[in-house]
């Protein structure tokens, strides 16, 4: 009987053709990642795809030689939450398979409970997602290489202030994404006294949000934030333009999903043009790639045929600085690469990079993030207008009507 061709499948076997060049004596990282529902298992297998590149890049320039355990966070989620899930695979990992270090941690509802875990346990683990207080706790074995919601909600309060864009209606999911990313705009947005409508749905019950969305549409914003995170961001989308509201409405986005354009303009179609979101500066015809990025989105693309999304990237970033960190480490075990995770510098895509202990981003190095914007219908996202901050700008906002 053939396997089916799944998420999970595909990332099982691409670990697996990985593992197998491994020589002796390899060091063992898990990645602990979503590859079923009620997660977001196509992240997660493009967090295998960048992590399993991770390797080879580390193998061929002699650095390290590391083995990948995979491990699904979802593999118990439907029988006892995401969370038990998520740290029950983390402890697998850390006690089982005894793992030097963790990757791929992408939701934020298991975010929290896994470092958590992972700090009783002592194994150093680098995060995906944009956890807004993670770091701030502090934790000696937590790392991040991504940007926050705490270090993009004042930029996006910032631009929308500069555009005269001072009335947002909010709609959020329950998910600690969409309530963080809700609560962190309101609070920031207010301070600066724009005026908010903010409504909440359940994520995992609801399928129709028209009647939010009637009340946004009567309080007649000047944008629409769509908090929407896997499944209910397109709901959003669909339905706000069956009432009205798109595309005649700006509408802003808070993770960067329209960076998938291809499946953005299929789901969203031609209401969904105008989208702002946040971003990083990677991208095609971004000339800040050092040599170790151009390998990476170079062996992605031949593998893949596309140019790698940001999730892919993260992981085959932290899964190279974990190398890069064994390489002079004085044994590879978790502690001693602790040691040398805060007292190195590491090669990445974007430059050199380092985790202080600072009163902002402890042990957190996140790259310069900009907004962008759709400005015709069907553009790929390498062609996509960079609207926000000044010093980084391609061309300017153009609202949709």
């Amino acid at each position: 009987m053939s396997t089916p061709d799944t998420n999970e499948s595909r990332a099982r076997a691409l670990v697996d053709a990985v593992n197998a060049a491994a020589g002796a004596g390899s060091a063992p990282v898990g990645v602990l990642t979503p590859l079923t529902g009620p997660g977001d298992p196509v992240a997660g297998e493009l967090i295998v795809r960048g992590a399993c590149l991770g390797v080879e890049y580390l193998r061929t320039n002699g650095i390290a030689d590391l083995t990948l355990v995979v491990q699904n966070d979802q593999y118990s989620a439907a029988q006892e939450g995401m969370q038990r899930s998520a740290v029950a695979g983390l402890a697998k990992l850390a006690m089982v398979d005894e793992v030097v270090a963790v990757v791929g941690q992408w939701h934020l509802r298991t975010a929290e409970h896994v470092t958590k875990t992972a700090e009783l346990l002592g194994v150093p683990i680098f995060v995906e997602n944009g956890h807004n207080t993670i770091t701030a706790r502090q934790r000696r074995t937590l790392f991040r290489t991504y940007f926050s919601i705490a270090d993009r909600v004042p930029m996006i309060v910032d631009f929308l202030a500069e555009q005269k864009l001072t009335r947002l209606g909010i709609i959020a999911p329950d998910t600690v994404f969409g309530a963080t990313m809700a609560g962190t705009l309101q609070a920031v947005a207010t301070a600066a006294g724009f005026e908010i409508l903010r409504l909440d749905f359940p994520q995992e019950t609801t399928t129709d949000v028209r009647d939010e969305l009637r009340q946004i549409k009567a309080f007649q914003p000047d944008v629409l934030i769509n908090c929407g995170v896997v499944r209910t961001n397109y709901m959003v989308i669909k339905q706000a333009t069956e009432l009205g509201i798109l595309p005649d409405t700006q509408m802003l986005v808070m993770f960067p999903f329209p960076m998938r354009s291809e499946d953005y303009w299929k789901l969203a179609g031609a209401a969904g043009n105008h989208v702002v979101w946040p971003a990083t500066a990677y991208r095609p015809s971004w000339q800040g790639l050092t040599p170790i990025g151009q390998w990476f989105t170079q062996a992605y693309l031949d593998a893949y045929g596309s140019f790698p999304p940001d999730n892919a990237l993260n992981a085959f970033t932290d899964i190279t600085v974990i190398g890069q960190a064994l390489a002079s480490s004085a044994a590879a075990e978790p502690e001693a690469l602790v040691q040398s995770l805060e007292h190195g510098t590491f090669d990445t895509w974007r430059g050199p990079v380092s985790f202080e202990r600072g009163p902002e981003h402890w042990h957190h190095s996140p790259p310069q993030f900009m907004l962008m914007q759709y400005q015709q219908v069907g553009q790929g996202f390498d062609d996509a207008t960079v609207i926000y901050p000044e010093d980084v700008r391609t061309g300017d906002y153009v609202g949709p009507r």
